[in-house]
C-alpha cells in the first residue's frame, strides 16, 4: 500500500538530482530582490516557521499535545503555504546552480533539497490512498519536515550566521 508512493517520491528525489547534475546552470532573477541568495533564505526562513506549525500542529491532531480540535486545517494550510514558498527556491536552485558537490555544506544542501521534494511527493501520494498503515503518514510527514529543517540548517542559517 505505502510502496508505490514511497517508490514515486524517490524517482522524484533522483529525478531532481539528476537534472541539476546534468543541467548546465544559468543566471535567473529571483522575485523582486536584487539578489537570488537573500530572497531565497527569506523564502526558506518563512518555511522553516510554517513547518515549526506543521510540526505542532501534526502532534495535537496525533494527541501527542493538547490543542483545539480544528487543527487539522492549520496543518493542512501551513503546509501548502510552506511548500509554496519553497517552489521559487528549488526553481532558481536548479536553474541557476544545479547540484553542486563543491563543499560538504553545499552537497548536504543538495542532498536534502532532492528528498524534501521526494518526501513531499510521497506524502501527498499517500494522503489519497485508502487503508494506509497508521505509521505511514507520521514516518513520511516527519521526513518531509526534516528535510525541510535541513535546508533550512544548511542554507538560511548559514546565511545568517556567516
Amino acid at each position: 500500500m505505502v510502496l508505490v508512493p514511497f517508490a514515486v517520491g524517490a524517482a522524484v528525489a533522483v529525478g531532481l538530482g539528476v537534472y541539476g547534475n546534468v543541467h548546465a546552470p544559468q543566471s535567473a532573477p529571483m522575485l523582486w530582490f536584487t539578489s537570488p541568495l537573500p530572497a531565497k533564505v527569506w523564502l526558506t526562513t518563512g518555511a522553516f516557521a510554517l513547518a515549526l506549525v506543521q510540526l505542532l500542529s501534526a502532534l495535537v491532531i496525533y494527541g501527542k499535545v493538547r490543542g483545539p480540535g480544528r487543527f487539522s486545517a492549520v496543518h493542512r494550510w501551513s503546509g501548502r503555504v510552506a511548500v509554496l514558498l519553497t517552489v521559487p527556491v528549488v526553481v532558481h536552485c536548479l536553474y541557476a546552480l544545479g547540484f553542486d558537490p563543491s563543499s560538504p555544506r553545499v552537497l548536504a544542501h543538495s542532498l536534502l533539497g532532492c528528498f524534501f521534494f521526494g518526501a513531499f511527493t510521497a506524502k501527498m501520494l499517500l494522503l489519497t490512498r485508502r487503508g494506509v498503515p497508521g505509521w505511514a503518514l507520521p514516518l513520511i510527514g516527519g521526513g518531509v519536515f526534516t528535510g525541510l529543517v535541513g535546508l533550512w540548517l544548511t542554507s538560511a542559517l548559514w546565511f545568517f550566521t556567516d
